[in-house]
């Protein structure tokens, strides 16, 4: 089983620029998620809501043109859950669950990196949160995969210049360590399983031109709870692929 995440920063606009249905088409996931879809359902056009083989559901958020996320799957789940179960958390409609009966699939945009302070204690809220739930989880024996967006870098290893980032949000030591703390709760970073090596990134930022010089981050993740390891057979980055300024990521299992 083929699962990609990719933040698309606006689906019609990606699809409008003959992106999204082109990969849909050639890759074929058997899971595809999505984060800053920043489309209701009902504002996507027929061929977004309608691909052949698949269903689609959508967190749509309150606000207009903000955040949401969403899956395009061919294989039904058990039960869909388009949003945390946390009010605090719901108003950005940043998650959505999928159970799939042998794993439970979280497609997340994790909140990002606006350097204020209430944002930032919001997403270390967000965080603790999250991961409080992963563990509640965990403790009923369930298989978990966790994808998206977590708009951190975890090590030194995940972007170009490390050291001019240090105090930086996206690279700060206490969001570091909180993918430290995830890991430890018995979840894999699945592209550290088969990689390495501290050049390759999934956002590059597109005002300066990034990509072309590979001056990027690896902010977007697959995490696998323990129990799944020995059933992941790959992890991936798709940086040649357009039409964002993240690239999409995969895992096969």
């Amino acid at each position: 089983m083929k699962i990609i995440s990719r933040n698309v920063n606006w689906l019609r606009a990606t699809n409008q620029n003959w992106y999204f249905l082109p990969f849909v088409e050639k890759y074929q996931p058997e899971i595809l998620c999505l984060q800053e879809t920043k489309s209701r359902r009902s504002q996507l056009p027929f061929e977004l809501k309608h691909i052949n083989n698949y269903q689609s559901y959508f967190a749509e958020c309150y606000k207009k043109g903000y955040s949401w996320v969403g899956i395009y799957t061919k294989t039904q789940p058990i039960n869909i859950q388009p949003w945390f179960g946390s009010p605090r958390f719901d108003e950005e409609w940043r998650t959505i669950m999928a159970d799939y009966g042998e794993f439970i699939l979280f497609n997340v945009y994790f909140p990002n990196w606006w350097m204020w302070a209430e944002r930032l204690k919001y997403k270390f809220e967000f965080y603790e949160a999250f991961l409080d739930l992963m563990k509640e989880l965990l403790s009923q024996w369930k298989n978990i995969i966790i994808c998206g967006d977590v708009n951190t870098a975890h090590t030194a290893l995940d972007l170009a210049r490390p050291k001019e980032n240090e105090k930086n949000t996206g690279f700060l030591p206490e969001e570091r360590a909180w993918i430290d703390k995830l890991l430890q709760a018995w979840f894999i970073d699945t592209f550290r399983v088969f990689n390495q090596e501290w050049w390759n990134y999934s956002y590059w930022d597109m005002k300066t031109s990034a990509k072309a010089r590979n001056v990027g981050w690896r902010i977007d993740y697959f995490f696998i709870s323990t129990g799944l390891k020995n059933k992941l057979k790959d992890a991936f980055i798709m940086r040649e692929i357009e039409g964002s300024d993240h690239c999409p990521i995969g895992i096969e299992i």
